[in-house]
């Protein structure tokens, strides 16, 4: 693969390691070497924590540093333990802003110092509310973009309302599920049509654009940024990639913050294929 004039921070640690999730559904046994192996090698930069549920901590060994799923909520923070190698805390279950605020309180009294934490906030009429609450703490947002029914996948709409609206409110957010590939399409298996990580990135750029995180500020339209992440051509998508200039770069990423993956080969191959990051030559059949 020849060079690629994308910068390499665009990439830098947005892919969080989901093995353990659906659809992979790895066994712990592969899950950690393979998490090592990621943690090693030339693409090491891009990938993130190890996500994990709490209720499975006591299988990782100690020096992993993890994502951890708090399966029990908001109320279940204060009993995790000490948790010395948790990068984060990521908290579902949230349908409220009550539900909101009582996960930003316990996150300040449990978190781990060092550690973030990610309130994964609801699809529908609460989520504005929701948001609100986040912004102007310490906290970011959770949004799903995917699962194992076509119902858990966000139309371009509704994902683009969410990007939108954490834009203006000057609050960072992850993904998780659902983000399978580089560009939008529809899977051949399922049918199920899937969010681009790159068309995510694409519609970040356009959301920040001008926006100072000042609640009330707007960059590009709701209708403008669901263009983006409609887009279904490679090629085009990577051409709008290349055309990041270092500040776009450095806003998008301060704003989308990673994604959680169950295979990070994945993503490394599309963004190989398309040009956009460089394999060594003696490796690129070893992604």
């Amino acid at each position: 693969m020849t060079g690629s004039a994308v910068p390499v921070a665009l990439f830098a640690a947005l892919f969080d390691d989901a093995a353990l999730f659906p659809p992979g559904n790895a066994p712990m046994s592969a899950a950690i070497p393979g998490h090592r192996r990621h943690r090693t090698s030339w693409y090491a930069d891009f990938v993130g924590p190890f996500v994990c549920a709490d209720t499975r901590l006591a299988e990782v060994p100690a020096d992993v540093a993890v994502s951890v799923v708090v399966t029990g909520g908001a109320a279940a923070i204060a009993g995790l333990g000490p948790l010395p190698h948790a990068a984060a805390l990521e908290v579902p279950g949230v349908e409220t802003a009550a539900d909101a605020e009582a996960a930003v309180a316990a996150l300040r009294a449990s978190r781990p110092e060092g550690s973030a934490g990610f309130v994964e906030v609801p699809r529908g009429a609460s989520r504005p509310a929701v948001l609100d609450v986040l912004a102007g703490t310490e906290f970011f947002a959770k949004f799903r973009t995917g699962g194992t029914v076509a119902s858990a996948f966000p139309s371009e709409a509704e994902l683009a309302e969410a990007v939108v609206g954490c834009a203006a409110r000057g609050l960072p957010f992850k993904c998780t599920a659902g983000l399978h590939h580089a560009v939008r399409h529809t899977a051949p298996d399922t049918g199920f049509e899937h969010h681009g990580f790159l068309n995510v990135l694409l519609a970040t750029r356009a959301a920040t654009d001008g926006v100072s995180g000042v609640p009330g500020a707007s960059g590009a339209s709701e209708a403008d940024v669901a263009e983006l992440l409609a887009l279904r051509d490679g090629a085009a998508v990577a051409d709008l990639i290349r055309a990041f200039t270092a500040d776009d770069v450095d806003r998008v990423r301060r704003m989308f913050l990673s994604y959680g993956t169950c295979d990070i080969a994945e993503p490394i191959e599309d963004l190989a294929a398309l040009g956009l990051i460089v394999v060594p030559d003696a490796l690129e059949q070893q992604v």
